[in-house]
């Protein structure tokens, strides 16, 4: 049988031992109803230390093999539990070997159903492997007499806890005291247990949280026997139980006195807390945190996180607060668990920027299919169409040769938008693309586009202006810089109106020479501004409804930000947009 060790299995398997240990010690020392409680706390040594091993191993026959072991401890837990309170409270039955067999009755036809399941499967309906999770577990589903025995535990539990309340709610000071501990640290598993079985909490959604929460429950107790010398065990065994405990413990009184404490809690602060003592004021502690201090005050159920600096890293703690009530849900205490989650909010976080990193890929990719089947197919379509037409002499040649403008005008944009997803999905590769950086004169290209696109202008009338100064030598790729300068003024094409201007320009700055591309077109709304700055994909339509993908302006802040560049976009609806592009200079007396 291969053991593989996690966090949870491990922490199960030391913890069991420890406390099977420490049951072994007080039933070996004490006599009495002392013995039944070490039984309690044995049997869930047992149900922990294999439940830890289960979490170790991988095949379901080990699994299976293993339950069978645990089921020593789960199904005679909570009759250890009622026995110990019936002799803790020194009750005496006229027939206690009959009570004693009806007490068990139910925990031994559990245990023989359990080792003969395979043949009935009346207590699991069926046990499969899941390999979801970080570690192999084993996922039940269950039969009939495991609901009925998870109500018996319940039953037995319930009536041993009430057995002590009601023989001791009268009783004197120190008794009530003792009885509040030993409810309060009861209550704890079967809440875990209750979370557990209508699965409201499950890591993982199959972990049981059960066996961890009876750490907790021996360190009340460990409490009690610190405090009222309960059941006289040795601090020795008390220390034993606080050191396994990976959690920082703090307990605190009514008077926010620290009570207890364990060695991890010291771990979470500053070296200045080793000095901490029994009787300290919680105030002194936490003076630099407010709201542990709110949390202390408040004296409810409450889970916080709160930073703190540990050394020289900063941490993330989750602070849990458990109040101690008296039957007059009086507040006499505070139990607070301290557990450092820094490297689990990371791995939330990076969780997080991988969804919204896989989300942000997804929408690219519904887009560039989207503009294949509509933006490229429709006028490619289109044009097949108008071929098929002339052949078929639906259309004569004259009038093919009078719609020819119209589209050498959809190639047009057709060339550059194909260009445009070309360029994009290189962007989008794993390896990227690389900047060949160069030197080059931005006026020429400047000049260059203009007369590509001079064609798209004309036809509205427009008139495109290229103003230069003396230096425009820039350092960049020229193969992206032309792409980014097509797509910018064709933009201010399309936004204008008929017989307007588009005014380009460059200046030189410090070690940047800008270039200037304004039109006086629709200008752009404020919330499409954001989404420019941001690299956020959008569309909307032309002055005479040309239409549009988004990857234009996507690309553009792309491969200005590759090429070391700025882009400052500054827009007024109904009076134009005005782009400013800052690309690295190239230094003439460099180049001499």
């Amino acid at each position: 049988m291969e053991l593989v060790f996690n966090p949870f299995s491990v922490t199960l398997l030391l913890s069991g031992l420890l406390v099977g240990g420490l049951s072994l010690y007080i039933a070996l020392k004490i006599e009495g109803a002392t013995r039944w409680i070490a039984m309690t706390m044995l049997c869930a040594a047992i149900w922990g230390f294999f439940y830890g091993l289960e979490l170790s191993v991988s095949t379901r026959e080990a699994m299976v093999a293993l339950l069978k072991f645990e089921y020593i401890g789960i199904a005679f837990l909570a009759p250890c539990w009622l026995i110990f309170s019936l002799n803790y409270t020194s009750y005496r039955s006229n027939r206690p070997k009959l009570m004693l067999g009806l007490i068990l009755l139910v925990p031994v036809i559990t245990y023989i159903l359990v080792l003969t399941n395979d043949h009935h499967y009346f207590f699991y309906e069926s046990i499969q492997v899941i390999k979801t999770g970080p570690f192999p577990t084993a996922k039940i589903e269950i039969g009939p007499w495991y609901t009925l025995n998870v109500l018996y535990i319940y039953f037995a539990y319930g009536l041993g806890s009430f057995i002590i309340w009601k023989r001791f709610k009268y009783s004197d000071p120190l008794f009530k005291a003792q009885t509040r501990i030993m409810l309060s640290a009861g209550l704890f598993p079967l809440v875990f247990n209750l979370f557990y079985q209508t699965h409201l909490f499950r890591p993982y959604e199959v972990i049981d949280l059960t066996p961890f929460s009876f750490l907790l429950t021996y360190l009340i107790l460990g409490f009690a026997i610190l405090k009222y010398q309960l059941f006289s065990l040795k601090p020795f065994a008390r220390n034993k139980v606080m050191e396994a405990i990976t959690k920082g413990v703090l307990v605190l009184d009514a008077e926010q006195q620290i009570v207890d404490f364990n060695p991890a809690f010291i771990s979470f602060y500053s070296p200045s807390l080793k000095k901490i003592k029994v009787a300290s004021k919680a105030k002194d502690i936490f003076k630099k945190h407010g709201d542990i201090l709110s949390l202390i005050v408040q004296q409810k159920a409450a889970v916080i996180e709160c930073q703190t600096l540990i050394g020289q890293k900063e941490k993330i703690l989750r602070v849990e607060a458990i109040p101690l009530v008296d039957k007059k849900s009086v507040t006499t205490g505070l139990i607070l668990l301290f557990d450092d989650i820094t490297e689990q909010q990371a791995i939330n976080q990076k969780l997080k920027d991988q969804a919204s990193e896989l989300q942000q890929l997804n929408n690219l990719k519904d887009k560039y299919f989207s503009i294949i089947s509509h933006d490229l197919k429709g006028p490619i379509f289109g044009i097949k169409e108008l071929i098929h037409h002339t052949n078929t002499g639906l259309i004569s040649k004259d009038e093919f040769i009078d719609l020819l403008p119209e589209v050498s005008r959809n190639m047009e944009q057709v060339a550059l938008l194909l260009e445009n997803l070309l360029a994009w999905s290189s962007s989008q590769l794993r390896s990227g693309e690389t900047t060949q950086f160069q030197e080059f004169d931005i006026y020429k290209i400047l000049v260059q586009q203009k007369g590509i696109l001079e064609r798209i202008a004309n036809e509205k009338k427009i008139v495109i202006e290229i103003l230069s100064e003396a230096n425009s030598l820039v350092s960049a790729d020229k193969n992206m810089i032309e792409l980014v300068l097509r797509n910018i003024i064709n933009n201010a094409i399309k936004f204008s109106p008929q017989g307007s201007t588009i005014k380009i320009s460059t200046q030189e700055e410090y070690d940047t020479i800008k270039i200037y591309i304004e039109d006086f077109g629709k200008g752009i709304p404020s919330e499409n501004l954001s989404k420019i700055r941001e690299g956020i994909s959008f569309t909307t339509t032309g002055q005479n409804n040309e239409s549009g993908t988004g990857l234009g302006l996507l690309l553009v802040n792309e491969y200005i930000e590759k090429n070391k560049g700025q882009l400052e976009v500054n827009s007024e609806e109904g009076k134009g947009t005005l782009f400013c592009i800052r690309l690295p200079k190239v230094n003439k007396k460099e180049l001499a």
